[in-house]
């Protein structure tokens, strides 16, 4: 079996959640098991260092809150800092904030000041896209930072609703969920 439907098979399925409609897909299921969760690294990893051979990150930013989960972990592995992304007014001192459209309404994202340097290489990390807007949001505050964007990774991918089409750099989802 490979990597990518081992890990597709761990997913926890949850029709309903968060409302009536929407089947949640649950990435904690792999994060429980050790050897699961070694592979989703392994493989993220491998998908940087093969798809960005000679271009090293700077600087892996998580989004808030899974993106926490295994970016700190990506970002040591490579040599590279890691930045969170957070929603607003948790973050200490000057923050650049992004805006972006959620299902009912609007949210905001920020990022310290000076957390990303001008001209440092990026790779975002999060546990799911869907229609984009926690990303897009990303990558507008990577920009205000001076940093460049290579690249957003997802454990899971919902492109029948076509997120990563609103996206300033190449998207890589290890699971394409379909709708």
């Amino acid at each position: 079996m490979s990597d990518v439907a081992y890990l597709k098979s761990l997913l926890g399925v949850h029709p309903g959640f968060p409302k009536e409609g929407i089947t949640f897909l649950d990435i904690f299921p792999i994060l429980r098991d050790p050897f699961a969760f070694e592979t989703l690294l392994t493989h993220l990893i491998n998908h940087i260092t093969t798809t960005h051979a000679g271009v090293k990150p700077d600087v892996i930013v998580g989004l808030d809150a899974r993106g926490f989960l295994f970016g700190p972990i990506i970002a040591l592995r490579l040599g590279a800092a890691f930045v969170p992304v957070r929603k607003a007014g948790k973050l200490p001192g000057a923050t650049f904030k992004a805006e972006y459209a959620k299902e009912y309404g609007t949210d905001v994202f920020e990022i310290q000041e000076g957390a990303i340097k001008p001209g440092q290489k990026v790779i975002v990390v999060d546990d799911l896209i869907a229609t984009g807007g926690s990303a897009t949001a990303a990558g507008e505050l990577i920009k205000k930072s001076g940093g460049v964007t290579l690249e957003y990774l997802f454990v899971v991918g919902l492109s029948f609703l076509k997120g990563h089409e609103k996206l300033d750099a190449p998207v890589y989802s290890i699971v394409d969920a379909e709708d």
